[in-house]
C-alpha cells in the first residue's frame, strides 16, 4: 500500500541523497517525492510516498528519525489531510494533428470539463496546467489518449500533502477520519526504538 510522509529536514548539501539510501537499505521503493523550502528558516519539507506493506509505517517513520538531519516526520492518511499534484500536459494541436484544425477547440473543452488552465498556446502545441488528486490527472490523461490526442509530454510533481486544522467532530466524521480528541498531533513526538518492530533488514555496510 501506499505511505505519504511529511519529513522537515535540515537544508543542507547531501540531505536527497541519505533519505534515498536509507530507503534503499529498507529495501522500500519511493513512489514519489518532492522537496521545497519550509515554514521555518534552514528546514526543508520533503512529501514522500512510498509503496510498503501497511505494518512497515512505523518502522519507517523511526528510520527517518534516526538520521540526524531529521526534525520531524509526520504519516499522513488520505481522509487525515490534504493531498494534491500538479501536472504539465503538452498536447499535439495543429494542422497536423489526428484532429487537424478541430483539436484545439476539443481540447479546451476538456480543460474546462477537468477544471485544466491553458498555460502555453503555440502554432503545434498546446500546454494545460492541472492541480488536482492523482485520480483526476490520470483521468485526463486517459480521456485525451482515448480520444487520440497526441500526448507529446507530461510533467508531474508527485504528492504534496499537509495534515487538516482542527475541525468539529461531525466535519470529522465526515471526512472518514477520526473525532478532534483522537486525531492524532501533526509532527509526534519520537518513537522510542525499543516499542519498534523490526521488519527491515538493513545492508550492513
Amino acid at each position: 500500500m501506499l505511505h505519504t510522509f511529511v519529513a522537515l529536514v535540515d537544508d543542507k548539501p547531501g540531505v536527497l541523497t541519505r533519505v534515498a539510501s536509507l530507503f534503499r537499505r529498507l529495501n522500500v521503493n519511493i513512489v514519489s517525492l518532492t522537496v521545497g523550502e519550509s515554514e521555518r528558516d534552514g528546514v526543508s519539507r520533503m512529501t514522500i510516498v512510498c509503496d510498503a506493506p501497511e505494518h512497515a509505517a512505523d518502522r519507517i517513520r523511526a528510520s527517518l528519525y534516526k538520521l540526524e538531519i531529521t526534525r520531524d516526520v509526520d504519516e499522513l492518511g488520505r481522509s487525515e489531510a490534504v493531498i494534491r499534484e500538479l501536472c504539465l500536459i503538452k498536447i499535439a494541436a495543429g494542422p497536423n494533428s489526428p484532429h487537424g484544425q478541430h483539436s484545439r477547440s476539443q481540447i479546451f473543452e476538456l480543460a474546462n470539463v477537468f477544471r485544466a488552465r491553458v498555460v502555453d498556446l503555440a502554432p503545434e502545441s498546446i500546454m494545460l496546467e492541472m492541480t488536482g488528486a492523482a485520480s483526476k490527472i490520470e483521468g485526463l490523461l486517459q480521456v485525451l489518449r482515448e480520444s487520440s490526442f497526441e500526448v507529446l509530454e507530461v510533467s508531474r510533481t508527485g504528492r504534496m500533502a499537509m495534515r487538516r486544522g482542527h475541525h468539529t467532530s461531525r466535519v470529522l466524521k465526515a471526512l472518514g477520519t477520526k473525532t478532534a480528541e483522537e486525531a492524532p498531533v501533526a509532527f509526534p513526538d519520537r518513537p522510542e526504538a525499543d516499542d519498534l518492530p523490526n521488519q527491515f533488514e538493513e545492508d550492513e555496510a
